[in-house]
Order: C-alpha cells, then sequence, then structure tokens
C-alpha cells in the first residue's frame, strides 16, 4: 500500500522536474532570441532599407528628339543625378549614331538612342513619326506612367523633384491645344477622315498620360493623313507681313507636329483628360526683332549673353496663358494651386545652357517643397 502511495509522489516529483526544465529551456530560449535581435538588427534594418531603396516608383519617360548628339547632356545629367530610379531615357537621332562614351559624357544617355531611328525632315510627318518611335520604345516599360517630349535645345529650370511632383500629380495629360483658325494649315482633302472642327494646333513638346501614348502608338486613322497631306510647299501668302525668305523651297506647309497629338485626341475624344498648355518655353513673339535670325519659322535660340537669372525669372514668372483664337486665359495651376506654367525652356545654345548650370539657376537638387516656396514668395 505504501508503495502505491510513493509511485504517484515520484510521478509528480517528475512532472514539476519536467516544467521546471522546459520553463529553464523558454527562459533560455527567449535570451538567445534576445541575443539574436541584439546582433541581427542592423542587418535586418540594413536589408529593409535595400529593398525600400529598389521599390520602383512610377517613371517619367524623358523622350528626346535630337539631330545628332545632345549637346546639353551634361545640365540634363546634373537634373538627373540621384533620382535614377524615377526616370527613363530615351533619345531619337539620325539612323546610325550612337551615344557612346565618344558622343555624350553624362551615363544617363550611353546606349539611350532608338535602334530604329529615321531621317527627319523639319515640317513633315517624319518628325511625328519619330515622336512614334519613342513612344513605342518607351511603352515597353511598364513604369513608364509620364512621357515628356524633349528638344535637344531644351533645359529643365527647376529640380527634379519639383518637376516629378508637378507632372504625376495630375491624371492629365499637358497638350498645348487651341483652334487653329488663323493659319489656314487644314488641307481639306483631309476631310471626312479628320474633319475640321476637329483639327487643332499647339506646341509639339508635350506630356502624355500612358494612356493617351498608347493611343498614339495605336493610331491608325489620323497618322496616314498627315503622311499623305502634309507636304513640303511653298506658301508665299504665310509672308505678308515678315520678310520674304531667300529660300522659299525650305518654308513648309501643315506642320505636322504643331497639329498632329492636339487633332488625334481630339478627334477620338479625349480633350476632357488633357491641360490644354504645354510645360515647355518657347519664344515666339518675334515682331520686335531687329535680328533677322530672329524672325521667321521658329523661336528665339538664346545664346550665351541672353542667359541671365533675369531671363530665368521672367519664365518662371509666368502664370497664365492667352489663347486669343479660342478667346481663353489659362491660368496656371499644380495640386489644385497657383503655379509656374513652364518646368521646361527652349532654345538655348550650349554655351548659354553651361552658363546656366553654373550660375546655379536652373535648380538645385533640393526638395519639392523648397521650390513651391519660392515661387510662393514671389506672389
Amino acid at each position: 500500500m505504501s508503495a502505491m502511495k510513493r509511485k504517484p509522489v515520484q510521478q509528480k516529483s517528475q512532472i514539476r522536474w519536467k516544467r521546471k526544465v522546459l520553463a529553464a529551456l523558454l527562459v533560455l530560449l527567449c535570451f538567445a532570441s534576445l541575443v539574436l535581435m541584439e546582433t541581427q538588427y542592423p542587418q535586418v534594418v540594413s536589408l529593409s532599407s535595400l529593398r525600400h531603396r529598389f521599390i520602383v516608383k512610377p517613371k517619367i519617360a524623358f523622350l528626346f528628339i535630337a539631330r545628332n548628339r545632345l549637346p546639353l547632356d551634361m545640365v540634363w545629367d546634373a537634373f538627373f543625378k540621384g533620382e535614377e530610379n524615377r526616370f527613363s531615357v530615351y533619345v531619337h537621332s539620325r539612323p546610325g549614331f550612337l551615344l557612346n562614351k565618344g558622343t555624350t559624357r553624362s551615363a544617363c544617355f550611353l546606349n539611350r538612342q532608338v535602334n530604329d531611328s529615321i531621317q527627319v525632315d523639319w515640317g513633315e510627318a517624319t518628325m511625328i513619326e519619330a515622336e512614334r518611335i519613342l513612344l513605342r520604345h518607351a511603352l515597353t516599360d511598364p513604369y513608364n506612367e509620364r512621357f515628356v517630349f524633349v528638344s535637344d535645345s531644351c533645359i529643365p529650370i527647376y529640380n527634379f523633384s519639383y518637376t516629378y511632383d508637378y507632372i504625376m500629380s495630375t491624371s492629365t495629360s499637358f497638350v498645348d491645344s487651341f483652334a487653329d483658325t488663323k493659319e489656314g494649315r487644314y488641307n481639306p482633302k483631309m476631310d471626312p477622315v479628320i474633319p475640321v472642327y476637329n483639327w487643332r494646333k499647339g506646341s509639339q513638346w508635350v506630356v502624355l498620360t500612358r494612356k493617351h501614348a498608347g493611343v498614339v502608338v495605336n493610331d491608325t486613322t489620323v497618322f496616314p493623313m498627315f503622311q499623305q497631306h502634309c507636304k513640303r510647299k511653298s506658301l508665299p501668302e504665310f509672308w505678308r507681313d515678315r520678310p520674304f525668305p531667300a529660300d522659299p523651297a525650305k518654308e513648309h506647309n501643315c506642320i505636322p507636329d504643331e497639329h498632329y497629338v492636339q487633332t488625334l485626341l481630339a478627334q477620338e475624344g479625349f480633350e476632357g483628360e488633357i491641360t490644354r498648355r504645354s510645360l515647355t518655353y518657347s519664344a515666339w513673339d518675334l515682331s520686335a526683332s531687329k535680328d533677322r535670325e530672329r524672325r521667321g519659322w521658329h523661336p528665339v535660340t538664346y545664346k550665351f549673353s541672353d542667359a541671365t537669372p533675369v531671363l530665368i525669372k521672367s519664365i518662371k514668372d509666368i502664370d497664365n496663358i492667352n489663347y486669343e483664337t479660342e478667346n481663353r486665359r489659362e491660368w496656371c495651376s499644380s495640386k489644385g494651386k497657383p503655379a509656374p506654367c513652364f518646368l521646361f525652356a527652349r532654345k538655348f545654345t550650349r554655351p548659354a545652357a553651361l552658363h546656366l548650370l553654373n550660375l546655379s539657376v536652373l535648380g538645385a537638387r533640393r526638395g519639392a517643397k523648397s521650390e513651391t516656396q519660392q515661387y510662393k514668395g514671389k506672389k
């Protein structure tokens, strides 16, 4: 009987012993875990930071249309520096031209030329064909959300962060577009494919959303009309109020790049999805200029002597655009608040652009907030 009593006591003792061992093991495990966390925490934080750094963000595709090399590559290099995960670059240059270490000093442009470029003639449909080629390449990257057309004489006038936030803060494209009622560039033979009430004019330097970029690339209706009816032609009636050109054969009509995207989006019913202004400044008011080179079909070219902080400030100060043919004044805004109209400007020679870069007036690498405060401080 006593032996039977001792057996339960022994069992209870063993159970208590096992519990103590288990508790000790748990305490030891917790202690080991704390030690491990303490030693590995910096590596965990580092890996987390690395993962965050490589999360792909929506990108802006900058689509450069160039004759050969990019004379302002170092200006753009300074603009892009440190923002590699928020932009991509595509360049259309003459067929066979390569952007290598011998033709550009900027790593941002190395081998960024498209491999199916064409010979482009100003004022003809080849210009918009080049635009379509650039868009086709840029659309292959699913992270490209905005598409900015840039000329080889164009400069950014704000820092990248401000520019990125300005463009990405709206779901619309920026397309300078207005009714063309004066020039007479519309060819009646385009009707009925392109009716005259859909004919629009504006700047070639547009900023497109991914949706509208796809519309341009997939267009099989409007583009053929421009190819067929926009040819070189001498039109003396355009020269009544300006000097007769030295070589009439070089003059053009229609000017597809000033009409194509605008007309296409009107034709497809997307005008309600665009902000009807350009983000690129060009000086077209040349009536008072005494310099013969500064009159004609092209905007002012800014030379070294023109490149001053005063010039850049005057462009930044523009906050509205007047469209006479539509009796419309476009007050510029960003995120629902008044904002400068232009983020880019052209046409700048290389000496002029590099001079502005050296003067640090094109936007240092500061945050978007500082640029916004800078603008508000002028109001």
